[in-house]
This record gives C-alpha cells, structure tokens and sequence, in this order.
C-alpha cells in the first residue's frame, strides 16, 4: 500500500464492517473487470473511514492492485489545492514509473499543475494557460492519465477527508466520477459527514454525486456494543472487564475514534478518561460559537444527556430572544442538536459534551449545578416525573452541598431499588456513603432505616425512629452488589462493616454480615462458607428470637441442603421458619420453607414438600419477595425433576424465565435455563435443551448453573456419540464447579458423565476408578437424583465389558461395590424405583444371569415415565434378550421393541443406540416396519471397518486379549507380522490402544452374540 498519510489506530484488530468491505471488495472485482468504479464513503469523525480504507488497501494490494492515497490538508478555512490528488499521483509515479511516464507522455507540462515532478526539465511549465479550457484540458488530461495508467492493471486512488478539499480538487473529482468511461480503476473518497452542515461548501458536489448512478455512497455507521467489546481487546491485547466494556460504550456511543481514546486512557489511569488531545479536538468547534452560545453550550454539557427547554430557560437566565439565537447558533455548528420529541436539547455526541463539562471551572460547574437543583425544586414538572429524584440527586451531589444532597441521593437509591435497578442503587448507596462524614450532624440524625433500606438488620431499635446508620448503608450495598452482580465490590462493603463491629457490641448485626460474607465468598469461589456460617451461628447463640436469628438459620440450613442434606439440615430448616415465624419475618419465612420443601421431597416426604414450594412461590409473587419467588423458581422444579415430574417441571421454568428476566435476577436465571435444560434432555426434547444450556451460559455471574448446564451438554454429546464434545463439556464442567466448594449435585453427575465417557471409550479400568472416587466420597441422604444414573452407568459399563477379559480382575469388586451402592438408594417415587430394576436388571447382565422376565420389569416400570430415551434404552436390552430365546412369538415382540427404540433413537440423533437397534437387527435378521431398516454397516460389519479377512482373525483374537505372540502361533505368523497387523488395525478403527479395540468390537457385537447396546 503506498501513501503518506498517518493513522493512529492502535487495535490490531479489524473489528466489524463486514458489509461495507464487501461493498468495496465487490468494487474493486468490478473494475478488475474492466469497469471503474466510483464510491464515497462517509461518517463523523473518529467512526473508522480511515481504518476502513487501510483494510481494503491491504486486501487490494493483496489481489496485484496498486493502491495510491492522498489525503486534503485543512490550512485556515480552506485546503491546499489539488492536495490529495497531487499525493496520489505522486504515490503512482513511485509505484510505477515507467507507466506513468509514458500515459503522460506530451502532456507533462499541463499535468505538472497537479505532480510538478513531471516537468522538471522544463523550464516552461510555469508559464501554462490559465483560463478555464486550461482548467478543463487539466480534468481531461488527468482523466485519461488514470485510464492509461490503469489499463493493465487494477488501481485503487483513494482521497480521504473531502470535507477540507479546496473547490479545484471538489471540482477535479466531481469531473472525474462524471467522465471516467474505461480503465480497471477504483476512486474512492472519504469524509466527515458531521462536517457538513447546511452551509458546507461539499454539500451541493455531495448531492450532485449522489444523483449519478455510477457513484456508490457507504455510510459508516457507529459500533454496537460487541464491536466495542472487540475493539478494547484488541487494544489491551486482553479480554475487556465487561463493566469497562459498558462505560466506554456508553461514553463512546460506539465512535471507534472515541472508543480507543477512552480505552487507552483508562488503561493510562486517566483520571477524566480523556485525553488532553482529545479534548481539544472535540472543543475546537464550541470555541467558535458566539459567546452567549458557548455559554448556552456549557449550561446543557452540566444538565445532563437532555435539557428541556423550559430547565434549560429556568437556569440560563437569559431573555428568551437570546437564548433562541444562541440555541440555534449552537444545532447550526453542528455542536447542539433538538432532543427526540422536540423538547429538549442534547450534544450530537455525548464525548463533546463531556470535553464542554470538563473545560468547566470547578466553581462554574458547581455554580450550574447548584441552578438546576435549585430550578428543579421550585418545578420538578420542569423534567418527566421518572426522572425528577435522580436529576435532582446528581445536581445536588455536583453542587457540593453535602446537606442537600445526601437526602436527595438516598431517596434516588430508594427509587432505583424499586425498578430493581439495583446497579444504579449500589452505586447511589456509594455516593451517599461518600457524603456521610461531610453532612451536618442535624441532617443525617433526621435520616431514619425504614425510609431509605429493606435490610435494616435489627438489633433491638425501632427503624422508624432511630436514626439511620452508615453501617445501614453499607448493609444496603452489599445486598445491592449481590443482585447485581457486583460481588466483589460488595465483598470489600462487607469486609469493612466487619472491621467497624469490631469495636462495637453488636452480635445480630455482625452476624448478619456474616452470613454476607459466606454467600458472597461461595459466589467468588473463595471457599465453601462453612467459617463464616458457624461465625455467624455463634455469634447468635443464645440470644433471642429475631430476624437476624433466623435468617442464620435459614442460610445454614440452605448450606446443609447442598453439602451435607440430611435429617440435620432437614432440623435446622424447620428451626428457620419456626424463629421467623416467631418474630413475623415473612420474606425469611418464606425462603426457609423453599429450603423446607426440598429437604421435605428429597427425604421422601414428596407430595408435602412439593405443596410447601408451590405455596411458597405463590405467596411470595403475591407478597412481592421477588428473591424468594426467585429461588421457588429454581428449586420447585429441580425438586419436580428429582421424582420425575419433567412434564410439570417445565412450563414452569418456563414462566421463571420471564420473571427472572423482568426482575433483574441473573443468578436465579442462569439457573432456570440449566434446569430447563435438564428436564427438555429427560422428556426428549434434545435439540431445546442444548439451547436452553447454551442460554444458560450468557446469564448471570455465578459459575455454578454454567457447570450445570455444561453437564447437560455432555450428557446430550454422550447420547449423540459424540464422545470429543462430551469430553469438552464434561472438563468446563470441572472448571465452572472449581474445587472451592464442592457438593453432591456436582460430584455426582460428574462422575456419572467420566464413567460413561470412560466406558464409551473403552476404558473399563479409569470408569471405576471414577466410579470408586465418587463412592468413597460418600451419597449423602437425599441425593439419589444424582446417584442413580452414576450407579447406573458404571452397572451398565461392567455389563457392556462382560466378555472382555481385560476386566475380569476388578470386576467381582466393582460389582458388590455396585450391589452395595443400589441397596443403600431410595427408591421412594416411580422414576427411582424404575432405576433400581434397571441397575439390577444391568448387574445380572454383568453377571451373564439377565432374562427376558428381567428386562420386562424395567421395561414395565419406564412405560408410565416421560423419559423416552430411557425407555428406548430398555427395550433394545428387552429385545436383545428375548432374541436370546429365538421363538417366533419373542421375535415378533423383539421386532416391535427394536422399532420403537430404533424410532426415538433416530429422532434424538442418539447415534449409539441406532446403531445397537440397527446392527442387532440385521443381525437376528429382522426387518423394523414396512421398509427393512437400512444398517450402519454391511452385512459383514468387520467388513464396513475395512479389514482384511486376516485383519479380522487378528482382531478377534485382540478381542479376547491374547497377545501378539499367543496371536502368531494361532495364525501360524511370525511375531512381527501379528504386530503390522495389530498396527493396521488400530489406524483402521481410529482407536490408540488395544483396549479400545477390544472394546469397539464388543461394543459393536462383531464377534460374541449381540447382548449391549450404547447410551449413557
């Protein structure tokens, strides 16, 4: 690429407008087809145009096109003449000497106007026409110079920033886009389009142009907040706080230009987050205003995004002939622009009006701001009424008045609170914490709790008369910070709070704090909480009922539930709501009875449990406890789940979605689409709950559901055969989880996904070490949801690996290991009890003692459940078994069992299982429906594989475990032939080792009778 001018984007990376450069690439295939091409390609300053330009350069030069750039040069009101042309030309003379030379070969003398170069040795050249056939012959000439010059070859001339050109080059490139006819050429110029106001001398050549057919005009328009998110990583070279991401989009709105400033800046640790530069620019125009238009322009930069007029009237003071004029001085210089509805004014660009703000005098913007609170409190109808109480709280805050404002602040975090705007809360309970020390005493002793917080954590004083506390701040904020993500900030709150109880004598608020501080750290994968939970239950040993008390109570409660649930945690729970009954705390009532009703159903008493959490989510929506009705959201359905209630379960999670949307609550939403996952993969809708799992990955903060959800994948990628994919999903699993905090609904479906993943992969041995780790861990009571379908992978492994002997060794143990974890299970609802026959049922598979009777039993007890993958599961074992007896009337009923497993396994995408039904099919000879089932494999599977007929003695022998010397003397082949042959069958069948290769033809019945099937 050739040219001089310089740029100072510092993104490696090209970010977004894929549309607008394939406008340009599509350009430049059409002139290297021989027909020019004409495009301007506009924006305001700082979007991108230049980096645009810089990219497509780079690709044209890339196809063979030469690429000249020239750029106007803005001297005063005006620009050099001919400026970016004289550049380009001169760009092409270096790039291509000898064609420029000979395209202008006669006409150096004219064409030294625009590259004096051209006619060095001709001490005539000065001495041209100058009359307008001159200026023409000039057009034309340069004209035909780019024809020539581009008539073997593609070239790019690119003119940026139009908007300063002079009128000869306005005119030279108005005749040039008029005239051009022939030539693989491509012109393309830039400018600022909010350069060019009414009175804009390009103006007029802009709507000339714009009426050719021939030119193509491009818009470039702003980034979203994704191309944003791109741009500051490339810049940073990391992956932006996405809390950094939203300031500098907000303050950027998405100019590229700003963007980088911004983000260079802050990285700088600029305290204004903007550069000196950068301010300048971005005040150069203001400064050109009339004085009484500047002084409008400094008002509105300190009002805010929008003044309206009659706010902006009330401050300004002027009369309203002088404030019109100024007005419209200001939307004329492009400075000032009419706000959406007509009754206000705004800055075209926010940075502006920052760059106004900051120029400002620390007592002018005081001065301004003290006037608008002043204004608005005489006539808060001067703004819509939403907006009065946060206007007036940051007016009063930027006027200094501490008295004033600390009132107006919390009564602004009172409004944000009620929208569930609990960012903008946290952030006001900052600032009036800011303001504490400075207020007069007198102003702060009339402040009461019951006013201005929810969380007032009681200790013996009545909220509405005592007065309020920094320490009630501070008890806001942190519950603030963790409804909107802000967990490390609210962290540090609860940290400091600590400190400051330290000298105090005050149990039930220090124990509030810490049971805080356990959530947040659980949240932050600091530790489990268990320290600061037995902190907080001493501190409230022996004292009186009270909310405090029982909200302890409730949160250890909640703990047991998830790491040790039992008939303990099942104790504390209902000690929780007896305390918060006790004292009328209703809100920590209802969130001990959600924790209540699944310690209730997960210790068997379900339809009581179950009664307990719809009762608790409807009094709770009815009540307005949108936390409370949160958890209900989660925990009643997971509970549904638990006894194999999906169908339930889901229209539910359902209706949580839009309510954990509508309130904000990202956490307990992460949560509801992982537990829509869960049940959509039970009832078989396999394809929604790969996206509700997806879904679940975009929402919330907390890591926990995102394991949850990857787990669901895995278990889906598993079904499907997909073994890398499960692999993936099973190790973020792991990493969401952490080992910080581990409980029994993670370890558990982790180990059931390893066991079966390991199985699937032929590694018998690492499946029970999986299985082994997570029984020494231990089942605690009331997890059988998790605990059946791992003791029925791993009974299911052992079965599938019955004929290999690589695992006679272990498998006598692993068995009574298997026998003893089914005994110890509850079987107390239908779909446990279901899964107890089908362990059994697989253990005397394992066992070589399974029969048809058996397999009818679990089949039997499936029938009534919604679990159709499970089911069809079952019938191919019940099938197989009874193709084991060989009548006609068990073959008949195989046949039908095969076609309904073989239906949903198709309609799942479970690959294993349709290849089981097919293979065992064709096998025993069976046609499945009207049309005989197309297999997966030929009618010699070993055959499908690509193996020899000697390749296929070696394997069945590799299947058997003989080694290769046991294999030569079998085969009567020499030690080193068994070893090639070894060797080509494992590149054939894509597996590493032996072991595999046993287990992929066991798995596919190639050799022994057909007794498994795949699955998870």
């Amino acid at each position: 690429m050739l040219g001089s001018v310089e740029t100072r984007s510092v993104s490696p990376v090209f970010v977004g407008r894929s549309e607008e450069l394939d406008t340009l690439n599509d350009a430049l295939a059409r002139a290297a087809a021989g027909e020019p091409q004409a495009l301007l390609l506009g924006g305001e300053a700082g979007v991108g145009k230049t980096r645009l330009v810089e990219e497509f350069a780079t690709a044209a030069c890339r196809r063979g096109a030469v690429v000249a750039l020239g750029g106007c040069v803005e001297i005063g009101a005006d620009g050099l003449p001919f400026a970016p042309f004289s550049t380009a030309l001169r760009a092409l003379r270096h790039a291509l000497p000898g064609e420029l030379a000979a395209a202008a070969a006669g006409q150096e003398e004219e064409l030294a106007r625009l590259l004096p170069e051209l006619a060095e040795a001709t001490p005539t050249r000065a001495t041209g026409r100058h009359d307008e056939e001159g200026v023409a012959r000039l057009f034309e000439l340069t004209a035909r110079l780019l024809e020539r010059v581009a008539a073997d070859r593609t070239v790019v001339v690119a003119l940026e920033d139009l908007h300063w050109a002079d009128a000869s080059t306005r005119h030279l490139l108005s005749y040039l886009l008029r005239t051009l006819r022939t030539g693989r050429l491509v012109v393309l110029a830039t400018y600022r389009s909010d350069d060019i106001h009414r009175r804009h001398p390009l103006r007029p050549l802009l709507a000339e142009l714009d009426r050719l057919r021939t030119v193509r005009r491009i818009e470039l328009a702003r980034f979203n907040r994704d191309e944003v998110c791109r741009q500051i990583a490339g810049i940073l070279a990391a992956e932006p706080d996405p809390a950094q991401v939203d300031d500098i989009f907000e303050r950027s709105d998405g100019n590229a230009f700003f963007v980088e400033e911004l983000a260079v800046a802050t990285h700088e640790g600029c305290c204004t987050g903007l550069t000196d530069s950068l301010r300048d620019l971005l005040l150069v125009r203001v400064e050109t205003l009339p004085e009484t238009a500047q002084r409008v322009a400094r008002i509105v930069a300190e009002g805010g995004s929008t003044v309206e007029y009659r706010l902006l009237a009330a401050v300004a003071r002027l009369t309203e002939d002088d404030l019109i004029e100024a007005l419209r001085a200001a939307v004329n210089a492009n400075i000032l622009a009419a706000a959406p509805g007509g009754d206000g004014y705004r800055f075209r660009h926010s940075l502006v009006r920052e760059a106004v703000a900051d120029d400002l005098l620390p007592g002018e913007r005081s001065r301004l701001n003290r006037r608008y609170a002043e204004a608005l409190e005489t006539d808060p109808a001067l703004v819509p009424a939403a907006e009065c109480v946060t206007r007036l709280a940051s007016y009063w805050y930027h006027a200094h008045d501490p008295a004033k404002a600390l009132p107006a602040v919390l009564d602004a975090s009172v409004a944000a609170r009620r929208r569930h705007a609990y960012s903008e809360q946290l952030r006001l309970l900052e600032r009036a914490m800011e303001l504490w020390d400075t207020a007069p005493e007198d102003v702060r002793s009339a402040l009461r709790p019951v006013d201005y917080t929810e969380v007032y954590p009681p200790c013996g004083c009545d909220p509405a008369t005592t007065p309020l506390r920094y320490l009630d701040l501070m008890a806001e904020a942190a519950v603030a910070g963790r409804l909107c993500g802000e967990r490390e900030r609210a962290l540090k709150i609860t940290k400091r709070a600590l400190q400051l109880l330290e000298d105090e004598d005050d149990p039930l608020r220090a124990a509030w704090f810490w049971t805080r501080r356990s959530s947040l750290v659980q949240a932050l994968g600091r530790g489990d909480g268990r320290h600061e939970l037995a902190i907080a239950q001493e501190l409230v040993r022996g004292l009186p009922p009270s909310d405090v008390h029982a909200e302890v109570l409730g949160d250890v409660a909640n703990w047991a539930m998830l790491h040790a649930p039992g008939p303990e945690a099942l104790a504390a729970a209902e000690r929780a709501v007896e305390y918060a009954r006790m004292v009328d705390a209703r809100e920590i009532e209802l969130n001990a009875r959600v924790t209540l009703g699944s310690l209730k159903v997960d210790a068997g008493d379900v339809e009581t449990g179950l009664a307990e959490m719809y009762e608790v989510k409807d009094q709770a929506l009815k009540e307005g406890f949108p936390y409370v009705a949160g958890r209900a959201y989660v925990n009643l359905p997971s509970e549904l789940e638990s006894v194999g209630r999906s169908r339930e379960a889901a229209p539910i999670l359902e209706e949580a979605i839009l309510f954990t949307q509508r309130f904000g609550l990202l956490g307990s939403e992460a949560w509801v689409w992982a537990n829509l996952s869960d049940s959509l993969h039970s009832l078989g809708r396999w394809h929604e709950a790969a996206r509700a799992a997806s879904s679940a990955a975009h929402r919330g903060p907390s890591a926990k559901p995102l394991g949850t959800a990857a787990l669901c994948l895995a278990c889906l990628a598993l079904g499907r055969g997909d073994l890398p994919e499960a692999a993936r999903q099973l190790a973020a699993a792991h990493d969401y989880f952490g080992t910080h905090d581990p409980m029994p609904q993670q370890w558990l479906p982790l180990a059931r996904i390893a066991v079966g993943l390991a199985a699937a992969e032929g590694r018998l041995l690492d499946a029970r070490a999986e299985l082994a780790r997570a029984l020494d861990a231990g089942i605690p009571p009331g997890t059988h949801r998790y605990a059946w379908p791992m003791v029925l992978a791993a009974a299911t492994a052992e079965a599938d690996a019955r004929d290999l002997p690589a695992g006679d060794a272990g498998r006598a143990e692993a068995l009574d290991r298997l026998h003893g974890a089914a005994k110890n299970l509850t079987t107390g609802a239908p779909v446990w009890l279901a899964h107890d026959q089908w362990v059994r049922a697989e253990l005397l598979r394992a066992e070589g003692r399974d029969t048809p009777d058996t397999w009818s039993e679990v089949v039997c007890a499936f029938e009534p459940l919604e679990r159709p993958y499970d089911l069809a599961r079952v019938r191919f074992r019940l099938a197989a078994a009874l193709l084991s007896d060989g009548g006609d009337d068990e073959r008949n009923r195989a046949t039908e069992l095969l076609r309904l497993a073989g239906a949903v396994a198709d309609h799942l995408g479970a690959r294993p299982l349709a290849d089981a039904v097919a293979l065992l099919a064709q096998r025993a000879r069976l046609t499945l429906g009207g049309v005989p089932r197309q297999a997966p494999a030929p009618a010699d599977p070993v055959e499908a594989l690509g193996l020899t007929s000697r390749e296929r003695d070696v394997l069945r022998l590799v299947s058997v475990g003989r080694t290769n010397r046991q294999i030569a003397e079998e085969l009567f082949i020499s030690p080193k032939t068994a070893s090639v042959h070894v060797s080509n069958i494992l590149g054939k069948l894509g597996v590493s080792g032996r072991g595999e290769a046993a287990a992929m033809a066991h798995r596919l019945a190639l050799f022994p009778p057909v007794t498994g099937a795949g699955g998870n």
